[in-house]
């Protein structure tokens, strides 16, 4: 592979951060408007569940697709797609129609959409970069995503403030039509059948085959493990920093932005202190079993840390630690997983990332409520440090992740 595949990833990188973007305004925008117009916590609730949920599900069948057809097209399909549904609801709106219900479906759509996008990127993303340089380029992708978060509800704010929820959904058509015309520049071969697979074969035998290679591929099934522990132990605690502020160090405005602040910046460094020395570190899931320590460590001093300051620097530790364990996560599925399967194991990944979060808030969230946000806080840090103490006592998860090593060697 020549040089053109950085020309090729610089197009496919920029299509996808102007098409992400427009998403993350949309997203902030469409929570203050809801906040503004209705002031219910249930129409709020409801709201994430229809940005959130579908994802989860369609990811599945997302990622079968992804192993059948043009991962390329699949994405281009995907973002016209959303592209249309959102212009539809800024006319509809722009007409005087605007119920609840609307907003509800086309977040939904936009969600079941992105199920069928992510497992197509991430699969399609070793078809353009060399093996040897993927930890780098998921490094600053993460970093451009985390970026964007720091960015995009600046934007929001201001376009919501001086124009309007339908001027935001025009961005967001804007901005999705620019990423496919960005995508429609890169080349990228169709996927190839594993060999053996011959004839017809139906959706629901290739996710069953997908199953089955997750399940007897014991690397590919610890690492999402990990990933799965980690992100569900520490979700909630990510989520309850802001009501701890408020009940253990003030109510101020500028704490809780502060705060804020520093988990989008760790978010930030952490995407790119992978992407400069991440391709240098050869034993991979030592460098995310030790991010896993770490997090579960400091979610602990969350709870006992009796200092604002302390409190905010170990929150954006956190965060550095969790691009420490992610970057390299997605790195090794990406390059251990045979191409004809990438999007099936992608697609149950995104499972894992899009439900531990909201589970684990659906689990500790009502604890806070009756208890002390900081016992929460350093139960939650014990059950993980706990739970990768029993993962890491198993002999069969010992050698599944040293074979991990061993081939990344």
């Amino acid at each position: 592979m020549s040089d053109r595949w950085k020309r090729n990833l610089l197009v496919f990188l920029g299509g996808q951060t102007v098409s992400s973007l427009g998403s993350m305004v949309v997203g902030y925008a469409v929570m203050w408007h809801l906040t503004v117009e209705t002031g219910s916590a249930a129409v709020l609730t409801l709201s994430v569940a229809a940005g959130m949920l579908p994802q989860a599900v369609v990811s599945v069948f997302g990622g079968v697709w992804a192993d059948r057809h043009s991962r390329k097209l699949l994405i281009i399909g995907a973002d016209s797609a959303i592209a249309v549904a959102t212009l539809i609801l800024a006319l509809l709106m722009l007409s005087g129609v605007g119920d609840l219900w609307m907003i509800f479906v086309a977040m939904a759509v936009r969600s079941a959409l992105a199920g069928i996008q992510g497992p197509a990127v991430n699969a399609m993303l070793p078809q353009i970069v060399p093996a040897e340089h993927l930890m780098r380029v998921n490094g600053a992708q993460q970093t451009i995503q985390s970026g964007m978060m720091l960015f995009a509800p600046a934007v929001a704010a201001a376009v919501y403030a001086s124009t309007g929820i339908v001027a935001v959904f025009f961005i967001d058509v804007v901005t999705a039509v620019a990423g496919v015309l960005l995508l429609l520049l890169v080349p990228v071969a169709r996927t190839v059948r594993a060999a053996g697979s011959s004839g017809p074969v139906s959706y629901f035998g290739d996710l069953l085959a997908g199953l089955r290679y997750v399940k007897g591929n014991p690397s590919v099934r610890w690492v999402m493990g990990l990933v799965a522990v980690v992100m569900f132990m520490a979700g909630a605690p990510a989520h309850l920093t802001p009501l701890m502020i408020t009940r253990s160090f003030g109510d101020e405005v500028w704490m809780l932005s502060v705060n804020e602040l520093f988990w989008s910046v760790g978010m930030v460094l952490g995407g790119a202190l992978m992407a400069v020395f991440g391709p240098r570190v050869k034993r991979r899931v030592r460098l995310m079993v030790a991010a896993s320590v770490g997090v579960g460590v400091l979610v602990v001093g969350l709870g006992v840390s009796t200092d604002f300051w302390v409190f905010s620097v170990a929150g954006l530790v956190i965060c550095i630690l969790f691009q420490t364990l992610l970057v390299p996560a997605a790195t090794v599925l990406q390059e251990q997983v045979e191409d004809a399967m990438r999007g099936r194991v992608f697609g149950f990944y995104g499972i894992v990332m899009s439900v531990s979060m909201p589970v684990s808030m659906i689990v500790f969230g009502p604890l806070a409520d009756r208890f002390a946000v900081e016992s929460v806080m350093v139960l939650a840090g014990v059950l993980l440090l706990g739970c990768l103490v029993g993962m890491l006592a198993l002999g069969s998860a010992r050698r599944s992740l040293a074979t991990v090593d061993a081939a990344a060697s």
